[in-house]
């Protein structure tokens, strides 16, 4: 079975943006926010996505996830049926020694919100942290995408 191994971490400051090798819009929705099981629709740049994330184990760091890619009409015909809520962000793709980090910047209800993963072969995996990583935030459930979706930044 894939599974994904992340962790997750809050980000200060913009140099991430400078250090940018690349970004990318996205949007995505759910069909199912169920924590044993979210389904998600994503749209990234001009590609579309239906991913399947299954619950994380006790760290938070390891879970089951399945992603194939669909085209762009079929993503926005699956949108139109998910759960209310969109999240809006732009993907920035930031090299550290030999990780790359995904650091997402949200828009929307999640204005304000700057999150980077970082994926690794172990969970115990040593990587180089940039400077402008924060706290680590991985097995935190308010920092879930789909959990950002119900309950969104502006109202912590």
């Amino acid at each position: 079975m894939p599974f994904e191994i992340e962790k997750k971490f809050l980000v200060s400051g913009e140099q991430y943006k400078q250090d940018a090798e690349k970004q990318v819009r996205i949007v995505q929705g759910y069909l199912s926010t169920v924590p044993e099981r979210t389904v998600r629709i994503r749209i990234k740049a001009n590609t579309g996505y239906l991913t399947i994330k299954g619950k994380g184990n006790q760290s938070g760091a390891t879970r089951y996830e399945w992603e194939k890619e669909i085209s762009v009409g079929d993503a926005k015909e699956l949108l139109a049926l998910c759960e209310s809520g969109v999240i809006d962000k732009t993907r920035f793709l930031v090299k550290s020694g030999k990780h790359t980090f995904e650091v997402d910047e949200f828009y929307g209800d999640n204005q304000g919100l700057v999150v980077a993963e970082v994926e690794l072969e172990s969970e115990d995996e040593a990587f180089e942290k940039p400077s402008w990583l924060a706290e680590e935030v991985t097995g935190q459930n308010q920092y879930y995408n789909a959990m950002l979706m119900a309950k969104p930044f502006k109202n912590w």
